[in-house]
C-alpha cells in the first residue's frame, strides 16, 4: 500500500475539487476579489439561519475579528478550554487578552463547573468549542454565562452541520467561527467564517474584513497548488518518496503548512488575519454543496466503528445507559475524528504511521500541536487536570468522504492487533 490511510492530508477533496484547483490555478486574474465570496456568504448565512456571515481566510482570523470588535480592554480575560489548539489560544494573546484556560468533561468539552471556578472580575469572554463535532452542552454553560454576563463565542472548527436539541451549533451565542482549513468539516485548505445575530457586531466585523485585506498572490497560490498536488503527486507515492516531498514543498514554500512556525511561540505570522480571497470562496462553497453528504457518510463510518469494537460509548466515552440515550437525543455530532482512548495511545499511533496508517493525535497535549511552547500560551501545567490525561490517552480514527468499508477495516484489524481488549472510553 502506497498510498496511506490518512486521517489528514487534504481529506475532503475529491476528483471534482482537484480539477477544481487545477483550473484556477492557471486563471490568477480570479484568486483575490470576486462575486464568489459575497454568494458564499449568502450560502452560509442561509443554511446557519442568521443575518450575517462574513469570510476570513481562516477559522483563527475569524476568531480574531471576533475579539477585536467587541468592546474589549488590555488584559481582559478569555475562558477557553484546554485541549485545544493553539489556533484558539494565539487570536486571544493577538488581541491583547488572557487566555484562561477551562478543564474539559469525559466528552471533552468545556465543563459547565470548572468555567464557574475560573470567573474573576476580569472576564469578560468565554469560547465554546464542540470537540470533535460533538455539542457542548449548552444549556449549562449558557446559564453560566448569562449569569456572570458574559460574552459567549461558539468556535465550530469541528462541528458545522452538528445539533444540539435540534438546533445547529453555532446559534446560541452572540456569534461564532467556523474554519474550512485542510482537515475540518469542509475544506478549502485555509478559510474561515464569522457569524452573527448582532447588527453592530456584524458591522464591525465587515469593517474588519475590509482593512485586513486579502492575502498576498503568493499565499494564494500555496493554497490553490495543494489540493492537486497533494493528490496527484505526494499521496500516490506517499510511502516511497511522497512524504519527502511534502517537507521538501513545504521547506521551499511551495506549499504552505497547516501551523506556521511562529504559532507555535505565540506570534502572529503576516498571513493572518485577512479576508477569504474568491479562489478559496469558491474551493468552499463546492464542499459546501457536499456538506450533508459528507457528514452522512462520517455518522455512518463512525456506526462502523461502534459495531465492530463492542461496548463503546458516544465520541469516545463509555457513559451509563442512561445519559447515553440523553446525548444521543440531544447532541447530533458530525464526527469529525471518531475518538478512541488507550493507556497507549501515543505508541499506537507511531506504530499505526509506520504501518502506513495515519491515525489522528488530535491533541497529544493540552494546547497542540505537540511542539507548541505551551508557557507562551499562557497555560498552567495542573490546571486542567482532566485536559491533561485526556490528552496522554486519545487518539481518532478517520471519517471523512475517502475512508471506505474496506479502510475502516484495515484500521480495526491493526487495532486489534495491537490489543485485542482495546475499547472507547475505558482504560484497560
Amino acid at each position: 500500500m502506497i498510498r496511506p490511510i490518512s486521517i489528514s492530508l487534504s481529506p475532503n477533496t475529491e476528483s471534482d475539487d482537484v480539477f477544481a484547483a487545477l483550473r484556477l490555478y492557471v486563471q490568477p486574474w480570479r484568486w483575490r476579489r470576486g462575486e464568489h465570496i459575497e454568494k458564499f456568504e449568502e450560502e452560509f448565512k442561509e443554511y446557519m439561519g442568521v443575518p450575517h456571515a462574513i469570510s476570513f481566510n481562516s477559522g483563527r482570523s475569524a476568531f480574531l475579528a471576533l475579539l477585536k470588535s467587541l468592546d474589549l480592554h488590555k488584559d481582559d480575560e478569555v475562558l477557553i478550554q484546554a485541549f485545544t489548539c493553539n489556533a484558539v489560544s494565539n487570536p486571544v494573546l493577538w488581541a491583547g487578552l488572557t487566555p484562561v484556560y477551562v478543564d474539559c468533561q469525559e466528552d471533552y468539552n468545556m465543563s459547565a463547573g470548572d468555567l464557574e471556578r475560573k470567573i474573576t472580575p476580569r472576564s469578560r469572554v468565554v469560547v465554546v468549542q464542540h470537540t470533535f463535532g460533538l455539542p457542548a452542552d449548552m444549556d449549562k454553560i449558557m446559564e453560566v454565562c448569562q449569569r456572570h454576563n458574559l460574552v459567549l463565542l461558539e468556535d465550530c472548527a469541528h462541528a458545522l452541520g452538528a445539533t444540539y436539541k435540534g438546533k445547529k451549533v453555532g446559534t446560541f451565542g452572540k456569534a461564532a467561527f467556523f474554519s474550512f482549513s485542510r482537515d475540518k468539516v469542509i475544506s478549502s485548505v485555509y478559510g474561515g467564517m464569522a457569524t452573527t445575530n448582532d447588527e453592530v457586531l456584524a458591522g464591525k466585523l465587515r469593517e474588519f474584513q475590509r482593512e485586513a485585506g486579502y492575502p498576498s498572490y503568493l499565499w494564494i497560490k500555496q493554497q490553490v497548488l495543494h489540493p492537486w498536488l497533494m493528490n496527484l503527486l505526494i499521496l500516490p507515492t506517499y510511502r516511497v518518496f511522497g512524504r519527502y516531498l511534502l517537507v521538501a514543498a513545504q521547506w521551499i514554500h511551495m506549499l504552505s503548512k497547516a501551523v506556521h512556525k511562529k504559532e507555535k511561540r505565540g506570534q502572529k505570522p503576516r498571513y493572518f488575519p485577512k479576508a477569504l480571497p474568491n479562489v478559496l470562496a469558491i474551493l468552499a462553497s463546492r464542499q459546501f454543496k457536499k456538506l450533508e453528504r459528507f457528514n452522512s457518510h462520517r455518522r455512518h463510518i463512525a456506526a462502523l466503528y461502534e459495531k465492530a469494537l463492542p461496548g463503546l460509548g458516544e465520541n469516545g466515552f463509555s457513559p451509563s445507559p442512561a445519559s447515553f440515550s440523553v446525548v444521543r437525543s440531544e447532541r447530533e455530532s458530525v464526527y469529525l475524528r471518531f475518538v478512541l482512548r488507550h493507556p497507549r495511545a501515543h505508541e499506537i499511533i507511531r506504530k499505526a504511521w509506520r504501518a502506513n496508517i495515519l491515525l489522528g493525535d488530535w491533541y497529544t497535549t493540552v494546547v497542540a500541536p505537540h511542539d507548541t511552547e505551551i508557557d507562551k500560551m499562557g497555560y498552567e501545567w495542573g490546571s486542567c487536570p482532566k485536559a491533561e490525561e485526556l490528552s496522554r490517552i486519545t487518539l481518532n480514527l478517520p471519517t471523512h468522504i475517502r475512508i471506505s468499508e474496506k479502510e475502516v477495516n484495515t484500521i480495526i484489524v491493526f487495532l486489534k492487533n495491537q490489543d485485542p481488549k482495546l475499547s472507547l472510553g475505558v482504560d484497560n
